[in-house]
């Protein structure tokens, strides 16, 4: 008995009952669609993250609080920093006040968690240019006018339709003229970017958030090859002012080695958890392939009393459970790629070419090994015995 046999008996019993064939295959699908899916948010999530970390510059330094009672960035602070003199490889120097407001316009209202206090250096260092209008001024900045440039989403939510530069908003009771229209930038994982307000520290002070501590410091170095003389220098400065522990200086290269790996344990364990449901798949068939066994007992002995050989009937069943892992899995893997087009818990996913071709693998293995027990179990039947069965 050749190959092409033993092939046409295994379709002719996965095609035997076509429910319970399309039951097994739909385990394999799930199984190896939930690796590829979940693998790929893990990947899309990361993606977006070092995205957004690498559209600040490479050129950035942040200056973190780190003392329980955040009392350690004051604006003399920020001051002290932004001093050509003792630290020469700094351009700019950006203190960050950040709260959470509600936004209304003409009875339209929508809530932020970032409504920013800071001054006009912030956007170059931040990598926000504004598409619409323009930012605010250093004068804007002096006098505490209430001014703001708002982010793309802000403004399709407040201004449908209408163009939003020289219209006032109303936050926290007090009436902010708009100047200008951030660009929109990338999806940064489960945080909207472009869901933001950036006004003049001293408005956002008085109006909003308080004269307590600033959130952080944005620091521009002249460009990148000068970020670790600029850390240096800054660092100097706040160790005169402050205590060590203090304070923390993050660059983005940092932030985004830390996130990297974070992203990285993330997408292992996605891909860990979803890997369970193939193994369920995998005890999906073992029980199948165990049924079919028994109920084709006779037909397995008739055809050993006419001649077939042990390795034709455990090539059979092997190649059953084999075609049903494989043919569940090519499923799982188109599932997982029309799945891949739709934005999953606000994360565009990424599939990586490397999961499809490791879940296709382990559902071939899957469907060998746990195929192996029921495929030996008939091979082993005596033709005597298994023609004696009812």
């Amino acid at each position: 008995m050749n190959f092409t046999d033993i092939l046409g008996f295994a379709l002719r019993g996965i095609g035997a009952n076509k429910l319970r064939s399309v039951l097994t295959m739909l385990g394999i699908l799930i199984g190896v669609a939930a690796v590829i899916l979940l693998v790929a948010v893990g990947n899309g999530s990361a993606r977006s993250v070092a995205s957004r970390i690498e559209s600040l510059g490479t050129n950035t330094l942040t200056v973190l609080s780190t003392s329980r009672a955040g009392t350690g960035l004051t604006m003399r602070v920020a001051d002290a920093l932004d001093d050509r003199t003792v630290a020469p490889a700094v351009r700019s120097v950006s203190p960050v006040i950040s709260t959470s407001a509600t936004l209304t316009y003409e009875g339209a209202e929508h809530e932020i968690s970032s409504f920013v206090g800071t001054t006009p250096s912030w956007f170059a260092a931040s990598n926000s240019p504004v598409a619409a209008g323009a930012a605010f001024t250093a004068d804007d900045e002096a006098q505490a006018r209430r001014v703001v440039v708002i982010g793309q989403t802000v403004a399709e939510e407040l201004f449908p339709g209408v163009d939003p530069v020289g219209r006032q908003l109303t936050a926290g009771g007090a009436l902010f003229t708009v100047v200008g229209v951030l660009q929109g930038k990338s999806p940064a994982g489960f945080q909207d970017a472009d869901d933001t307000a950036i006004a003049p520290i001293g408005a956002v002070r008085q109006v909003l958030a308080g004269y307590g501590p600033l959130s952080s410091i944005l620091v521009e170095a002249d460009d990148p090859s000068t970020v670790a003389t600029a850390q240096s220098q800054i660092t100097t400065i706040l160790d005169r002012r402050l205590d060590a522990d203090a304070y923390r200086v993050q660059s983005a290269s940092q932030l985004l080695e830390a996130r990297t790996e974070t992203a990285g344990t993330f997408t292992t364990l996605l891909g860990a958890v979803a890997a369970i449901s193939l193994l369920v798949g995998g005890i999906g068939i073992t029980n199948i392939m165990l049924v079919t066994v028994t109920e084709r007992t006779r037909e397995i002995g008739i055809r050993k009393a006419l001649g077939a050989p042990r390795r034709a009937i455990l090539s059979q069943f092997l190649i059953e459970a084999t075609l049903l892992s494989v043919i569940g899995g090519g499923l799982g893997v188109a599932a997982a790629v029309i799945g891949s087009r739709f934005s999953i818990v606000g994360v565009q996913p990424v599939i990586v070419p490397g999961s499809v071709v490791l879940a296709l693998g382990v559902s071939v293995l899957i469907g060998l090994f746990f195929g192996g027990l029921p495929a030996a179990r008939a091979a082993r039947l005596r033709p005597i015995d298994a023609l004696r069965y009812e």
